[in-house]
């Protein structure tokens, strides 16, 4: 005998359906007017929330300002007819190099017109200046109080050049450490502390004076340069030598700088990227 499968009478079906439905309606009658209840009656703004400092949108693009570094160079060579010392295509050598490293640590070599500019490109990172020349420290900062500038006093001189090249090439300057406790006569050590005891991402030398006999020249500033970034704890420094068609900068920037280092030569600027010595006591000079 077959056995058939009972199903359960129509009606009961049909109540369940309906059971169901009812309370599907009033439960979004239930969420829908909860919802209008909180839009009608938002909930009360304390004192407190109204004088806060917080900016009123933080995570919005829109809010977002100039950063101030950014704002002042803008306002600086839009109403200004000097323009840097350094044509366009020498300063995007080292632009590209900020772009890729800032924020970062920064040390120049002169205080210029273009100062402004690469405080404003190395912007959230610290860019510090030495100058030769107190008073034009003074007149700048007068301007750009902003600027982190420090004096600095050179014993050397353009026509001394020759002489302290072959100073240079002696073992006493070959050896890597702090610029402070080095022998070689060519080491500035009287620089402020804090200089030889930051570790500096970038370096432009592109002072003191050097164009004529009697001036300071670049050979101390060339050589602690290459002593800094071959001291540091790890990494690699990018050196910037401005002014290489003339003889110092050229002859002193590829013997301490090195011409294994040389990464880029653009009109009158040189790129070295020289690592750190510290950790390899064996790695020579140059390579």
């Amino acid at each position: 005998m077959s056995m058939r499968a009972t199903r359960p009478p129509l009606s009961i079906n049909l109540k369940l359906i309906l059971l169901l439905f009812l309370f599907l309606s009033f439960l979004l009658l239930v969420i829908r007017s909860g919802f209008q209840s909180s839009q009608n009656n938002p909930p009360p703004v304390t004192q407190t929330h109204i004088l806060t400092d917080e900016p009123e949108c933080p995570s919005l693009p829109i809010c977002t300002k100039t950063p101030p570094s950014v704002a002042n160079a803008l306002i600086h060579y839009a109403t200004s007819n000097i323009t840097p010392q350094q044509t366009l295509k020498e300063i995007s050598v080292s632009a590209r190099i900020l772009e890729t490293k800032s924020p970062c640590n920064f040390l120049v070599f002169g205080l210029g017109h273009d100062s402004l500019m690469w405080t404003a490109l190395n912007h959230g990172g610290r860019t510090v200046f030495l100058e030769e020349d107190k008073a034009w420290i003074d007149q700048i900062q007068e301007r750009l109080p902003n600027l982190e500038a420090y004096h600095v006093q050179y014993d050397t001189k353009v026509h001394q050049a020759d002489e302290l090249m072959k100073i240079g090439m002696g073992e006493e300057c070959k050896s890597v450490g702090d610029p402070r406790f080095c022998k070689c006569e060519l080491a500035l050590k009287g620089l402020p502390s804090e200089i030889y005891e930051m570790e500096w991402d970038l370096i432009m030398v592109d002072a003191p004076t050097g164009y004529f006999n009697e001036a300071p020249g670049r050979m101390s500033a060339i050589y602690t340069a290459g002593l800094m970034a071959r001291n540091r704890q790890e990494g690699e420094t990018d050196v910037f030598v401005h002014d290489v068609d003339r003889v110092v900068e050229d002859n002193f920037s590829m013997a301490f700088l090195c011409k294994g280092y040389l990464r880029k030569q653009e009109g009158r600027i040189r790129h070295f990227s020289i690592p750190s010595h510290r950790t390899r006591p064996d790695t020579p000079f140059c390579p």
